[in-house]
């Protein structure tokens, strides 16, 4: 019978088959030539000591043990040209798995999508970085595969009471990720190799009846008597259905502001906001691993970090190693920042969003934009960025020891941040709270990170799109609009997921509450 064991080894070890396979063999006192197969099953990094050692679980097959490769199949989907339609607004994560499990279960999707396909929103990206140019349908935020396509492909979650993890890693998987994906603590595909997965996935879709419209904006909810009707397009097109998944993404402002204006209920949520800061990646290394260079063997050290400053939570959000800073605004007239890193992580930089909490009562100022007040503190923050730096794609930046020194820095070095930078004192962004624990907070993580404070660092404003600052309330156990009946808010913008994994298990839930709803 195949034999499990957990085992803490060397990166050498760990990355060679057949080190490890003569490590095995010492545990287990056989010969080599017994291992038949050994099966990765899960992977992390341990850095706690000085010397680094990798995490495994393995499982072992001596000869004569029954081993078959694992085929990661996708369900056996049947065609629903003639089913009844649901309409799936936006072609995210959460729209996307949707509309797959849609299909799964016999219902046909019609998926409308605001941008460009995957492939098409390439251009657009090039004129925001380029020509700092932002196409308000099609960006690094709007297009086929949303936010996460091309800002970077985390497929880490923590919310594993969500949902079947497991089942939507094994679809990308099927639909051609590396099954490393399965095995390590902390799955990531790149923004380099998800277009493709994307692009198969729709595919898919259509394959078996279903549709998927690009550059078709939804501008209104047709609603009767509480119900929905149906939809009406940028085009003026309306499309007819009873049932309709809101997946639109954290950024798809115009849409919170159509549901205000409808009196559908809506309300404010908290979010979080602060920088973006950027270090070499081989500092991090130094300090993650402890020691001068990572070696051949270890990935580009990640980092994550928290801490409560003046009663407020200060943390890492979406790091990235090996990566870069992308400029991530949806309107002309802002800027905002996120991060992506390639799957070989090979940049010579890393970056993470540190952001702080914020709370209900931060938005006071905004109180005549009722539910939309989170919202406009959003937009306040990014605007100024806009101006402070140029009214360009170009953004405030700072070298980290001069900001938490209130020093304006006499030059900016180069960043990974194309459109480029403006040097600005970050006091100028933020209201003066913000300021002051991000300045205070530096501080406490260069003390938990002995040479993550330092001029080497520079600060880039705003990470300001972390999560959706509006909830659009459902049913605990329909995931039905509070108010409307075939309305299924869903995935980040809905604010009920935050990331690629979280977002498509939220999609597939919806797509089964309204499976569930048709039956009865």
């Amino acid at each position: 019978m195949p034999q499990e064991l957990l085992l803490q080894v060397t990166p050498e070890i760990a990355a060679n088959e057949l080190l490890l396979k003569d490590y095995l063999a010492k545990q287990m006192k056989v010969s080599v030539n017994e291992i038949q197969h050994i099966s990765i099953l899960k992977r992390s990094i341990d850095a706690r000591q000085k010397t680094v050692r990798i995490n495994l679980k393995v499982l072992i097959f001596l000869k004569g043990e029954k081993f078959e490769q694992t085929k990661f199949q996708l369900p056996d989907y049947k065609n629903v040209s003639d089913a009844q339609e649901v309409i799936v607004v936006g072609a995210g994560p959460a729209g996307l798995f949707a509309a797959l499990q849609l299909v799964e279960l016999g219902l046909k999707p019609i998926v409308i999508e605001r941008g460009k396909d995957v492939r098409g929103r390439r251009r657009d990206l090039k004129a925001i970085n380029v020509d700092h140019i932002v196409d308000e349908d099609s960006n690094y935020c709007f297009g086929e595969g949303g936010a996460g396509t091309y800002s970077d492909g985390k497929l880490y979650t923590r919310s594993k009471k969500r949902g079947d993890v497991t089942r939507i890693l094994e679809l990308f998987v099927a639909f051609g990720a590396t099954p490393d994906i399965l095995v390590d603590a902390h799955p990531h595909i790149g923004t380099n190799k998800l277009p493709q997965i994307i692009q198969d996935i729709r595919e898919k879709i259509i394959e078996f009846g279903g549709q998927v419209l690009f550059e078709t904006r939804l501008t209104d909810i047709l609603i009767k008597n509480n119900e929905v009707q149906g939809i009406v397009t940028q085009k003026g097109d309306t499309i007819l259905a009873n049932k309709i998944i809101l997946a639109t993404g954290h950024s798809a402002r115009d849409i919170y502001e159509l549901l205000d204006r409808k009196k559908v209920f809506i309300e404010a949520k908290p979010f979080a906001l602060g920088v973006r800061a950027e270090h070499p990646q081989s500092l991090i290394d130094s300090i993650q691993y402890s020691c001068d260079y990572r070696g051949e063997h270890l990935p580009p050290a990640p980092y994550s970090i928290v801490k409560q400053v003046n009663g407020r939570g200060m943390y890492s959000f979406c790091m990235c190693p090996g990566g870069v800073i992308a400029p991530c605004a949806t309107s002309p007239g802002e800027v905002v920042t996120n991060g992506w890193s390639p799957s070989k992580r090979d940049q010579a930089t890393a970056n993470s969003g540190i952001v702080i909490e914020l709370k209900l009562e931060d938005f006071k100022p905004f109180a005549k934009f009722g539910a939309l007040a989170g919202m406009e503190f959003q937009k306040s923050i990014e605007q100024k960025a806009w101006h402070l730096a140029g009214e360009t794609q170009k953004v405030p930046a700072q070298k980290m020891i001069d900001f938490t020194q209130n020093r304006v820095s006499s030059e900016i070095p180069k960043t990974s941040y194309v459109p480029g930078t403006t040097s600005v004192e970050m006091g100028q962004v933020f209201p003066g709270f913000l300021s002051q624990i991000l300045r205070e907070g530096f501080t406490e993580f260069g003390k938990s990170m002995r040479g993550y404070l330092t001029n080497e660092a520079v600060i880039h404003a705003p990470e300001s799109r972390t999560s959706s600052p509006v909830r659009i309330p459902r049913e605990i156990l329909t995931y039905e609009h509070l108010q409307i009946k075939g309305l299924y808010p869903c995935g980040e913008g809905a604010g009920y997921a935050g990331g690629i994994i979280s977002a498509a298990i939220d999609g597939e839930k919806c797509a089964i509450m309204i499976a569930e709803a048709l039956k009865n």
